[in-house]
C-alpha cells in the first residue's frame, strides 16, 4: 500500500514515509492510493488490540505484524484505557429501542482524540526508524482544545521526539487551558496564539514552508493533526470495532 499526495498525484511514498512527514511537500495529504478490502467475520473474536492489528496491516503494509502488535498493545493495554476496553459499545434498551453508543473519552484526556494520539507516537518513531536514520522528529501541534492535550500526553517522554503544542489564548476551555500547560514531559511545550485557532493552524502551515528542503540540524518535521495518515488509519479501527460488536450481539 504506497500513499500519493493530494497536491502531486505523481508523487508516491510508503506508509512510513507518509507518516513521517505528515504532508507532501507541496502541502497535499498523503492518502491511499486504493481502499483495503475487510472482512467483518475475521474481527468478531478479537479484542480491540487484535482489531486495530486486523485494519492497520491492511494500510500499514510496509510494517511487520510483529511492528504493528507492539505499537497496539503500547497503545491500548497496560490499563492506559477504563477497564482496558477502549472504545466501548452501549446499549440503549429504554422502551426497546435498537440504540447504541460508541464511548471514545475513556483515554487518559477524554477526548476521543486518544483513540489515534496514543498509538501515533509509536507509529512515527518506527517510521522515522524506517525513513528517516532515526532523526528525532519535531512535531508541531495546532488545536482548539481536545487535540493539544491528547498529543502532549501521547508524546510526553517518547525517545526520538520533541513537540510544540499552538492554542489560542482565548478560544479553549478554561480546562483545556489547565490540562495543556501543567502537562508532564521534558520533551513537549505549549504557545498561546493570539488570535484563533486559524491563525494557529495557518501559522504550522507556514512553518512547514518556511522549512521546506532546509537542514534543520538533524531534525525533521512532522505533525500530530488530523493531516497525518497515522493518525487518520487508528480512527479507522473504531468503526470496524462498533459494528463488529453489534454482529456479535445480535444487533444488525
Amino acid at each position: 500500500m504506497n500513499y500519493n499526495s493530494t497536491r502531486n498525484a505523481a508523487l508516491q511514498v510508503t506508509a512510513a514515509q507518509a507518516i513521517a512527514q505528515g504532508i507532501s511537500e507541496e502541502g497535499g495529504l498523503f492518502v491511499p492510493q486504493s481502499f483495503p478490502k475487510a472482512d467483518l467475520n475475521d474481527m468478531l473474536g478479537l479484542d480491540y488490540i487484535g482489531r486495530a492489528e486486523y485494519v492497520l496491516s491492511r494500510f500499514l503494509t510496509d510494517f511487520t505484524p510483529e511492528e504493528i502488535k507492539a505499537c497496539a498493545e503500547s497503545a491500548y493495554g497496560g490499563g492506559k484505557f477504563d477497564d482496558n476496553t477502549p472504545a466501548p459499545v452501549v446499549s440503549l434498551d429504554k422502551h426497546g429501542e435498537n440504540k447504541h453508543i460508541l464511548e471514545l473519552w475513556h483515554g487518559p484526556t477524554c477526548a476521543f482524540k486518544d483513540m489515534a494520539l496514543q498509538i501515533l507516537p509509536h507509529l512515527l518513531t518506527r517510521s522515522l526508524k524506517k525513513t528517516a536514520d532515526g532523526k528525532t522528529a519535531v512535531i508541531l501541534v495546532a488545536t482548539s482544545g481536545d487535540t493539544g492535550k491528547a498529543a502532549l500526553e501521547g508524546f510526553k517522554d517518547v525517545a526520538g521526539t520533541e513537540m510544540i503544542v499552538f492554542y489560542p489564548e482565548n478560544g479553549v476551555s478554561p480546562m483545556q487551558k489547565r490540562q495543556m500547560n501543567t502537562q508532564e514531559g521534558e520533551n513537549v511545550c505549549v504557545c498561546a496564539v493570539r488570535g484563533n485557532f486559524d491563525d494557529a493552524q495557518t501559522g504550522v502551515k507556514n512553518v512547514f514552508a518556511a522549512c521546506k528542503g532546509k537542514g534543520l540540524h538533524g531534525a525533521v518535521l512532522s505533525s500530530a493533526n488530523s493531516i497525518n495518515i497515522g493518525r487518520l488509519a487508528p480512527q479507522v479501527v473504531y468503526y470496524f470495532r462498533a459494528y463488529a460488536d453489534l454482529c456479535r450481539m445480535g444487533r444488525v
